[in-house]
């Protein structure tokens, strides 16, 4: 049995995991393959590419992908590679009408289809019918856009159970929400040290006194599985200490806080008064994870209570977990170091890890180990 397996479902004590899952590149390279690969991954929202022919290039762990919408207004997901040599076929974002190699000018539809090759003509037999470039399993969950690379992947639906009717519950306005502000955050730890850190609040009081005291109340905090989501959930902080004004009409459930984190790497967060966030994690890396922290408007619209909330969470929250799981990777390469007993709690509530006890099943599971 694995080493870091020794106490995890059943078993009598809960255990951290050994520093090596998260140092070893070797343990990455496995990841890679047998998570990120394997499991849904954010690729944009649906009106960055409103328009037929509109695309957004990403990265999943160096599989470089883009996301567009083609003439039929279906949104599609392909391999960012150009299928006669290699080159990469588009970068950042933009409308192409056509798919154009910038290497030898292949042209493809904006189906994938091949359309095109100069001087095919040349070569017996060649046949463009038979070349398209490589997609990618697609889902789209209230606008936003996901990518599985494995094409016998289950539906999001079977992974997150219930997780459309709780987020349009908190966020009746969630079709109209635009992406307005992107705060992009590089981490220099490995991915697993980031993701457990968001998920438990057994150090929000120790080390996010604004998040605790301003935004929601600690004592309430508590944090579920749901299928491969883990769903967390509390309450406003007084309402005369709240950090910014808080609309109790916004939604049957706007004094309340609620995150769904979609395992392996992106997070669903609402605030009080219905205020959407996003976290999304892009490991580069076994030690580097960069985090995009994305607020959200009807229709994009300005909103200076969203640019105060924001700033206020980067400056708080976000620097002080920062500081946080760059200190745990510094401490995972210290040779002293033996993984620890987990406080996880039967009853759950804010000071158990049992959350990261469910992170590390997932992930010996996914990588035979369990």
């Amino acid at each position: 049995m694995a080493e870091a397996a020794v106490l995890t479902h059943g078993r009598a004590r809960a255990t951290a995991l050994a520093a090596r899952y998260y140092t070893d590149p070797e343990i990455y390279e496995r990841e890679k393959r047998a998570i990120h690969f394997r499991t849904w991954q954010y690729a944009c929202h649906q009106s960055e590419i409103a328009q037929p022919g509109d695309y957004v290039a990403f990265d999943i762990c160096g599989q470089g992908l883009f996301a567009l919408r083609d003439r039929e207004g279906a949104i599609r997901v392909f391999h960012n590679v150009c299928m006669h040599r290699g080159h990469e076929l588009v970068e950042g974002s933009g409308n192409a009408r056509v798919l154009r190699c910038p290497y030898h000018a292949w042209a493809y539809e904006l189906d994938g289809r091949l359309r095109a090759a100069p001087h095919a003509e040349k070569v017996p037999g060649f046949d463009t019918s038979t070349i398209c470039l490589t997609g990618a399993k697609v889902e789209v969950l209230c606008g936003f856009v996901f990518v599985n690379l494995d094409s016998e992947a289950k539906p999001m639906g079977d992974w997150y159970p219930e997780l459309e009717h709780q987020l349009r519950a908190y966020v009746p306005a969630i079709d109209s929400l635009r992406p307005v502000l992107t705060n992009a955050v590089p981490e220099a730890c490995n991915w697993k040290v980031s993701v457990e850190n968001y998920n438990e609040c057994y150090h929000c009081r120790v080390t996010h006194p604004t998040f605790s005291t301003g935004v929601v109340d600690p004592n309430a905090y508590d944090i579920r599985p749901q299928g491969h989501c883990l769903r967390h959930t509390t309450v406003a902080a007084n309402l005369e200490r709240m950090t910014y004004p808080v609309d109790l009409t916004a939604s049957d459930h706007a004094g309340q806080y609620s995150s769904w984190f979609l395992w392996p790497g992106f997070s669903f967060q609402v605030y009080p008064g219905s205020l959407l966030n996003t976290y999304l994690w892009r490991p580069d890396g076994v030690g580097h994870v960069d985090v995009y922290r994305t607020w959200y408007t009807a229709e994009g619209a300005p909103s200076g209570t969203i640019e105060r909330l924001a700033r206020q969470d980067l400056d708080t929250t976000v620097a002080e977990d920062v500081r946080i799981v760059n200190a745990v990777q510094r401490g995972l390469g210290n040779i002293g170091y033996r993984p620890g007993p987990l406080v996880v709690d039967p009853n759950f509530g804010v000071n158990s890890e049992h959350s990261i006890r469910t992170l590390i099943d997932w992930t010996l599971e996914a990588l035979g180990e369990s």
